[in-house]
């Protein structure tokens, strides 16, 4: 409006000096000029008025592309709750460790194998598969980091695993069998080494003196990550997580493709034994748990059929090209034997389990729920309460007898003995071992 008023005041100026008829003429000229400026105006404001940043064309009244702000890649936020897939927009996950194989038994390097043409096809083959493997260890990665930062004494073991599973599902973007939680947060106190989890009205807390196995795992189509780690406060175990660390950074070490089982183990159980630990002014040697292993992993499978024991004498089979291995340690203060104990909590669908015909509808309708939720993934019962499941435990019972689900109780050591764990998933590639698993942390 601001052009239109300046152009009736330039004109009533002007016509103060001409006689009549060319006021006359002038004003029309005047006002005909004013009207051409008006429809310019319009023009231009009809232009703006079709970009919302100012930039349409007044000239064409054409509009123009707004703009789009390039978005930077998005951050974790504190406490973690962005899905890992989404701070890789690329769809390319952070690798974990590579390392070169174990030389052959004649002395031969494996070196050959990281440039050899056909290896690295091989690898690039299944490029997709380690690539779900290391998104589902990014997640295990930063819950773990986030755990570290909040675990203490006083927390109840049910709240330490609920917010620890809540913050997994976030990350690995849960989405039924697709992605998720690959099996229950192991959360195993001081003689206890494996497989305990709280069920509902577990009112065990957390203790300074408290020595806990936090074992969880995540996974993308199947593909699982199986990583462990041990929590203490008082510095007395601090011997006793350093033997255990060693041992299976040892037995990654010795793994590689050709490598006999046995082997692995016998390295294991020289490096465990060379320790000594002194705890409330006793000394221990630090024993191998002989009945606890590591293990191959299979899609949707945590057990695969291979075992990697962690003393001498096991098998003699060899690790294979394009397996996947939890390798795990546990060392004892007690007698370096478990035995089931306590209630259980976990448990995992037979996988090679046929048909079996079922009778109970109640039963019949827990292996629906656990087919739908679980497949043959390991699950508990605080997972069967959180999907609204109630008054389960006599079909569960059912399912059990009848060979369909397998129960996993607690594993203890002797009342007394203090127990540590630390464990890694590796892939063995054709070019070479990728502990996939490993961090900043262990």
């Amino acid at each position: 409006m601001a052009g239109v008023e300046e152009a009736a005041s330039s004109g009533s100026h002007l016509n103060g000096d001409l006689d009549p008829d060319d006021r006359e003429e002038g004003a029309a000229s005047t006002a005909e000029e004013a009207a051409k400026k008006k429809r310019r105006k319009k023009k231009k404001s009809k232009g703006v008025a079709t970009d919302g940043d100012g930039d349409g064309d007044g000239a064409t009244g054409k509009k123009k592309k707004k703009k789009k702000k390039k978005r930077g890649p998005k951050v974790q936020t504190d406490p973690p709750s962005v899905p890992i897939c989404d701070l890789y927009p690329n769809g390319v996950f952070p690798k974990g460790q590579e390392c070169e194989y174990p030389p052959t038994q004649d002395g031969r390097t494996a070196a050959w194998r990281t440039t050899s043409e056909e290896k690295k096809a091989l690898d690039q083959a299944s490029e997709e598969i380690w690539n779900d493997f290391r998104e589902a260890a990014e997640a295990h990665r930063q819950v773990r980091k986030y755990v570290m930062s909040w675990i203490k004494p006083g927390m109840t073991m049910i709240e330490i695993c609920e917010k620890l599973e809540d913050c997994s599902r976030k990350l690995i973007k849960e989405n039924g069998l697709n992605a998720g939680l690959a099996f229950p947060t192991g959360c195993s106190l001081n003689n206890c080494a494996a497989h305990y989890t709280p069920n509902a009205g577990d009112t065990t807390v957390l203790q300074y003196d408290d020595i806990c196995k936090i074992d969880f795992g995540t996974h993308i189509s199947g593909r699982i990550i199986d990583c462990a780690f041990t929590v203490t406060f008082n510095p007395k175990y601090d011997t006793l997580l350093k033997a255990v660390k060693d041992a299976t950074n040892t037995g990654i070490k010795c793994a590689g493709i050709d490598v006999r089982l046995c082997d692995v183990g016998e390295a294991i159980q020289e490096v465990m034994e060379s320790y000594e630990v002194e705890i409330d002014g006793k000394t221990y040697q630090v024993k191998p748990i002989r009945n606890l292993n590591g293990h191959s992993i299979g899609p949707y499978r945590i057990h695969a059929g291979k075992t990697v024991p962690i003393v001498k004498g096991g098998e003699a089979t060899r690790m294979e090209e394009g397996e996947v291995y939890a390798i795990e340690t546990f060392g004892s203060t007690g007698k370096g034997v478990v035995h089931d104990d306590m209630e259980c909590s976990h448990y995992m669908k037979n996988f090679d389990v046929g048909h079996v015909p079922i009778r109970l509808p109640r039963t019949k309708h827990l292996l629906n729920v656990i087919n739908e939720n679980f497949g043959t993934l390991a699950f508990c019962r605080r997972w069967l309460d959180r999907l609204g499941e109630s008054k389960y435990l006599m079909a569960l019972k059912n399912l059990c007898d009848l060979g369909i689900v397998d129960p996993y109780p607690p594993l203890c050591d002797i009342k007394g003995s203090y127990t540590a764990q630390f464990e890694h998933t590796i892939l063995l590639r054709p070019t070479c071992k990728e502990v996939v698993s490993r961090g900043d942390d262990y």
